[in-house]
């Protein structure tokens, strides 16, 4: 199972590519790094608002998608700076210059950098209050952070979340993103009971990315990264979260079920608002500015 266990990866999916053609990344901030307590440095990219009036108000740090990098919330974050907002963008370790392209040292790694970022911004901000943002498997990741990480974050916005393959969200018939290597997987969660540890470095999916890979995208997770990089249990996740969540999807999502977001979420936690923005698609919740005015409105908290 562990080592015949594979497949090929699914073929480029145009629909997630294609939005990123008429973004203009020559203003694309530059790459900064910041100590990590275990591994490598922490890349991340920041946008200043120049603003110190909004200082002592919210900072935001912004997780991208899976597979992606940094560079992939340009629109997101020139956005949000033009509202006055200053905004941190890691590449989440194993992706862009953050690590193993693919992989992580040790279970939880994620959470210790995404701690040890926001100690940085602390320090830049020390009034500020962060907020935390995560789109796609990056929302899945933020809503794990908003509980194992409070109260770290003042509110946490998830935009297009994954909320695991067994989300009501996620339609029976996923696949066209991710590949699982569903044999592989299978053996070594068998061996992770088991505590045998030492495969857990071989890549159980694979993304729909394009054979030349011009942006940079990771094009394959290992089971560690895998595990870590999402919310393991949205339920738990949401019940254990303290600080407010607010959830905004696309309409027209492609990889997962607008409709459901807000009674899946609901059936948990009432008070968290949900967000169905018409006419935009997965992709675009976080490149087009009609999305703007929900982020903006979930990030202050405005009813």
């Amino acid at each position: 199972m562990i080592v015949f266990g594979t497949s090929d990866p699914p073929p480029p999916m145009a629909s997630i590519s294609n939005p990123f053609l008429s973004v203009d990344f020559r203003d694309l901030p530059p790459l900064q790094k910041t100590p990590a307590r275990k591994g490598t440095p922490i890349a991340f990219r920041a946008y200043s608002s120049g603003n110190a009036a909004t200082e002592t108000e919210r900072v935001v740090i912004a997780i991208h998608g899976s597979s992606a990098t940094s560079a992939s919330l340009h629109p997101l974050g020139k956005a949000l700076r033009a509202e006055g907002l200053s905004v941190y963008v890691p590449d989440i370790r194993g992706h862009g210059a953050t690590g193993v392209r693919g992989d992580i040292d040790y279970a939880r790694q994620l959470d210790d950098d995404l701690a040890d970022l926001a100690a940085l911004v602390r320090v830049r901000h020390p009034n500020g209050r962060i907020v935390l943002v995560g789109f796609s498997s990056g929302g899945g990741f933020a809503l794990h952070a908003a509980a194992a990480l409070a109260p770290t974050f003042d509110r946490t916005v998830l935009l297009a979340p994954m909320l695991g393959r067994d989300a009501p969200t996620v339609p029976r018939s996923s696949g066209a993103w991710v590949r699982p290597f569903v044999p592989r997987i299978v053996g070594l969660s068998i061996l992770d009971r088991l505590g045998v540890h030492a495969f857990e470095h071989l890549p159980v999916v694979a993304f729909a990315i394009a054979p030349e890979n011009p942006a940079g995208l990771t094009a394959t997770y290992s089971f560690r990264l895998m595990r870590s990089f999402g919310t393991r249990n949205y339920a738990a996740d949401l019940r254990s979260a303290p600080r407010p969540i607010a959830v905004i999807v696309g309409a027209r999502d492609q990889l997962f079920l607008a409709e459901l977001f807000a009674p899946t979420v609901h059936a948990v936690r009432p008070d968290v608002p949900v967000t169905v923005i018409p006419d935009l698609a997965h992709i675009e919740v976080s490149t087009d500015p009609r999305a703007i005015p929900a982020i903006m409105t979930a990030i202050r908290g405005e009813p």
